[in-house]
């Protein structure tokens, strides 16, 4: 069901007053960045998984922000669940995930559309189970800041991004047990970025 990532385009979103002659390198501060999705099981309750702890290359350029790029990787298999059992069963049985034979996820950024003053919408190319389609993520920037307070990024300029998307379960061969499981599987990003050293 996931898919992610993701994910950290989101921090494209900031459309700033702050003037840039060029990109700037940022990124994610892996602690606090987090892709959610969500599932509902056959009517009986809502099931949540997780992908934290990855990490991203983002360029982002504040004068304009159509100028940014983003690229991240993870690992499929790092997926939390809260539950073994679930976790070996959507990356090991084969029903969902194909880990031997595809074993990252990853997104990289392909536009960004601003909307509004702290929204936009980001598209990129998402490569998940062996497949890589287009998504676009309705990003809201949450946060910006030239003094990022908390170690060990203290000092650096900063920017925290959520979005959303509604990834089809079957475009990425994890299709098994529709419709029990519903095709759609919404997801949620929130990410925070530090400018790089």
């Amino acid at each position: 069901m996931m898919k992610a990532p993701i994910l950290a385009a989101a921090m494209l979103v900031p459309l700033a007053s702050t003037a840039a002659a060029a990109p700037a390198a940022y990124e994610l501060n892996a602690s606090h960045s987090q892709i959610l999705f969500t599932y509902d099981h056959a009517g009986f309750s809502t099931t949540f998984g997780m992908y934290s702890g990855f990490t991203g290359d983002i360029m982002y350029d504040a004068e304009d922000p159509a100028n940014s790029t983003v690229s991240v990787t993870f690992p499929a298999e790092s997926m939390i669940t809260g539950w073994d059992g679930r976790s070996q069963h959507f990356l090991q049985s084969g029903d969902f995930f194909k880990t031997g034979d595809y074993p990252e996820v990853s997104f990289v950024s392909t536009g960004i559309e601003v909307i509004g003053d702290d929204t936009a919408v980001i598209t990129g190319d998402l490569s998940l189970n062996g497949v890589t389609k287009s998504v676009a993520l309705d990003a809201k920037l949450n946060a910006k800041t030239d003094e990022y307070p908390f170690p060990p990024y203290q000092g650096r300029a900063a920017i925290g991004v959520d979005a959303t998307t509604t990834l089809i379960r079957s475009d990425y061969n994890l299709g098994m047990f529709a419709p029990f499981i519903p095709e759609e599987i919404p997801v949620t990003i929130s990410i925070e970025a530090v400018a790089a050293e």
